[in-house]
């Protein structure tokens, strides 16, 4: 299943009240690192279906950004049962996001 689009309008029902937890990508379409981190991203979204993942621009959503303390992008945020479990800024490799998402499973 590929990334979806996290909005401040769909958060709740996508990501606070998910049975799944939640990858949530931080990003901007200005951001080279985010750009670089994008691949990866929906790879783990089409490899992994116990876990959900979101992409959410900081652009057009800047509130759900700042809400999560959202400094730098590319940023990382696993969600489980609504609440933010684990936090990853800047590019990440593949093996070291995907045993995060293993670690709340």
């Amino acid at each position: 299943m590929s990334a979806i689009t996290i909005t401040k309008s769909n958060f709740d029902a996508e990501v606070a009240r998910s049975d799944k937890p939640v990858l949530v990508d931080f990003w901007a379409v200005w951001c080279g690192p985010c750009r670089m981190l994008s691949p990866v991203v929906e790879q783990i979204a089409d490899e992994n279906p116990a876990v959900k993942v979101g992409k959410l621009n900081v652009d057009e959503q800047p509130e759900l950004a700042a809400q999560f303390g959202v400094m730098g992008i590319p940023t990382l945020i696993l969600f489980k049962g609504g609440k933010a479990v684990k936090q990853m800024v800047g590019v990440q490799p593949k093996p070291v996001i995907v045993s995060a998402i293993n670690g709340v499973l």
